[in-house]
């Protein structure tokens, strides 16, 4: 059969992807890339960059642009055929990982290379990050031991899909139809039209709510009802447990354990005495010890604000809506009646200024201005769904094209909740040819609703200015070689540095200007809905602080102090955090952890705290453009010539420091969200 994983053309084939083409592709991409490994190491008694490295990287790049669109459709477009050929193709995939990083001829042709002195910067991080690669692969075990890395390292990919999938099958099996019309006292218009729209599309009347963020966020903030709010509050926090309204079904408590329990021992094959530090093995951070007072000086520096934050908002509930005792399912609705209150501003009251649309054309500007490149759309395209856009960044001096990259922007059923940006295809120049990269951008938007376009909240714009952060990193990059262009080998915990610098211009008038206006009339934002905007910027930044603080902590200790013979104790730990820095204390029946995709099935584990270290970076970047202008045209060329166009070519601390002149600190942080005062 003609299969269109197979005929690689620039972009992929979407339209021709069927379930049945996805195990016989990755079976042949698989097998070439077998074959070629054999031939080089037996036949190259000399290995050299041109003549080893550059057909290994030919030979990846085909196996990845086969498997590129299997794994973004796997998350966009699930399907119960699509799934069962995707988790087929896993444990494959993961024996053929170990099985090159356990290669010792391979290795030995890596360490030949290594000795070499022509190789330019980005050739030698590539051999020095394979080499280190070897070794946290097993390449120095005994065989039995290289044969237990293969199994857990095959069991914990199906693990991983397999607690994604929970999540994704608990999120969509519940739902919620209202008919009647008190129940939804409080709703904003934009949450009601699209409760009408998901009930219209099942052939109901009245108003469906889903898990859906665009969906569940506005219960939980605006909805009056009190019952209701914590409906959907138990049905979000306990799903793919065995607590709920779906108790049992899809159910990740023994993912969870087992998930830790392998990585654990993966860990101590390798001679690490914990998972944390296995995956400090590829981090800016030097150990555990160093997290930990990372995240405990935020902590310290927070808690009793947060502290602080949540007694105001307790005394505003009692004493203006008779509250005696604040639930979790309280928390956001009272926070929003308190924001208005003292800002007079809402999310929803700044929603008419945040059309989709034109809050493309501001970011576009917004980054043609800093980096000096131009984005245009491209309307002939091969796509997978209608919602589905397509744009190529354009150098403003060369006229070139630098990348292209898919939007997937709106929340639908069958689709992975979030936003995050993927690799559809990487940058590679060598002496034979040269291929551009391409993104996904993904994002879970509230859609248009009947004649009203899709309107953002403001927190949503900084979703979207995050993601393209990403998506810049891997476009922009000016590095050959697959490995470490744009995202690729970039240290996990600075890889957030690009995606949250970007965030900073959502908050400055001057770039405001440019995209901020009512989708009906075109006015301009209010200058003093501006100031309100500004005012309440960092409302209740310390609980916000601590709650991410909760995160990381949690996931990092889970990693670090996993003890195999009682198990991962995941209770009292939570506990333990949650003693230390949280202020909101979840009901007994919260199971958070069972639908924690960061760290139990995404790139996250012992590294959620990547996310604060690379905020403290980004601030103190952007402390920067706060001195010399925030549309510097010199500086914003400084950071993509160091950091968005080196990619994971050099290491990050290097890079950052070319750019800023010093390594970062926290002040600029703490000083952002007002914590430092």
């Amino acid at each position: 059969m003609n299969n269109p994983l197979l005929t690689l053309s620039e972009l992929p084939a979407f339209t021709a992807i069927r379930p049945e083409h996805i195990e016989p592709a990755l079976d042949a991409q698989l097998a070439a890339c077998r074959a070629c490994i054999a031939d080089l190491t037996a036949t190259v008694t000399a290995p050299t960059w041109e003549n080893f490295i550059e057909p290994l990287d030919e030979a990846d790049d085909r196996l990845n642009r086969s498997w590129s669109p299997v794994g973004h459709l796997n998350g966009v477009l699930n399907s119960e055929e699509l799934r069962l050929a995707y988790n087929a193709c896993l444990p494959k995939l993961s024996a053929y990982g170990t099985e090159v990083g356990q290669n010792e001829a391979l290795f030995h042709a890596y360490q030949s290379i290594a000795a070499q002195d022509d190789l330019n910067t980005a050739q030698r991080q590539v051999i020095d990050n394979a080499l280190r690669d070897f070794h946290l692969s097993g390449v120095a075990l005994p065989a039995d031991k290289k044969a237990r890395y293969k199994a857990i390292n095959q069991e914990l990919s199906q693990l991983t899909s397999t607690f994604a999938e929970n999540v994704l099958d608990a999120t969509n099996a519940w739902s919620k139809l209202i008919t009647d019309s008190a129940q939804l006292s409080g709703l904003p218009e934009s949450a009601l039209g699209l409760a009408r729209q998901n009930a219209a599309q099942h052939g109901e009347d009245g108003w469906r709510f889903t898990l859906d963020m665009p969906s569940y966020l506005p219960i939980m903030m605006y909805a009056d009802d009190r019952e209701l709010r914590f409906e959907c509050y138990q049905a979000f926090c306990t799903r793919a447990s065995e607590q709920g309204p779906h108790a049992g079904q899809w159910d990740n408590s023994d993912n969870l354990e087992r998930i830790l329990a392998l990585r654990h021992e993966l860990a101590q094959l390798l001679g690490f005495a914990n998972y944390a530090e296995r995956s400090l093995a590829t981090k800016m951070a030097r150990s555990p010890a160093e997290v930990l007072a990372f995240l405990n000086d935020l902590a310290q520096r927070s808690v009793l604000q947060a502290r602080r934050e949540l007694a105001e908002l307790t005394a505003f509930a009692q004493e203006h809506y008779g509250v005696a005792v604040l639930e979790p399912w309280d928390i956001a609705y009272y926070a929003e009646k308190l924001r208005v209150a003292r800002y007079q501003i809402s999310q929803e009251e700044l929603r008419p200024y945040f059309s989709l649309s034109r809050v493309l054309s501001g970011l576009f500007s917004v980054v043609e201005r800093l980096f000096g490149i131009r984005v245009q759309e491209v309307t002939d395209f091969e796509t997978y769904h209608p919602d589905v856009r397509f744009f190529e960044i354009i150098d403003s001096d060369s006229k070139q094209i630098r990348g292209q990259f898919y939007l997937d922007p709106f929340a639908r059923q069958q689709k992975r909740g979030g936003a995050w940006m993927d690799v559809c295809v990487n940058r590679l120049r060598n002496s034979q040819r040269e291929q551009l990269p391409v993104a996904y951008l993904v994002c879970n938007f509230p859609p248009p609703v009947g004649n009203t376009p899709s309107l953002l909240t403001h927190q949503d714009v900084q979703t979207l200015f995050h993601e393209f952060g990403h998506g810049l990193h891997h476009l922009l990059t000016k590095i050959d070689y697959p490995c470490v262009a744009g995202i690729n080998g970039v240290p996990w915990d600075a890889v957030e540095l690009p995606s949250q610098f970007l965030e900073n211009w959502c908050w400055e008038r001057e770039s405001l200007d440019l995209f901020a206006t009512h989708w009906e009339t075109g006015a301009a934002l209010p200058a003093e809905l501006f100031e309100r905007m500004i005012a309440a910027k960092n409302f209740q930044s310390a609980m916000q602080m601590v709650r991410q603080l909760e995160f990381a902590l949690f996931d990092f200790r889970v990693h670090l102090e996993y003890d195999p013979a009682c198990g991962a104790q995941i209770p009292a730990l939570i506990a333990q955090v949650r003693e230390q820095v949280a202020v909101i204390q979840p009901p007994a029946f919260n199971r958070f952890a069972h639908s924690f995709s960061h760290i139990f099935a995404g790139g996250y584990a012992a590294g959620y705290y990547s996310y604060k270290w690379a905020e403290v970076l980004s601030a103190d970047a952007f402390s920067l453009f706060e001195e010399q202008g925030v549309f510097n045209a010199a500086t914003g060329r400084a950071f993509c010539q160091h950091i968005l166009e080196r990619g994971g070519s050099e290491a990050a601390m290097n890079l950052y420091i070319q750019f800023r002149g010093r390594e970062p600190n926290t002040e600029a942080l703490l000083r952002r969200t007002g914590i430092a005062a």
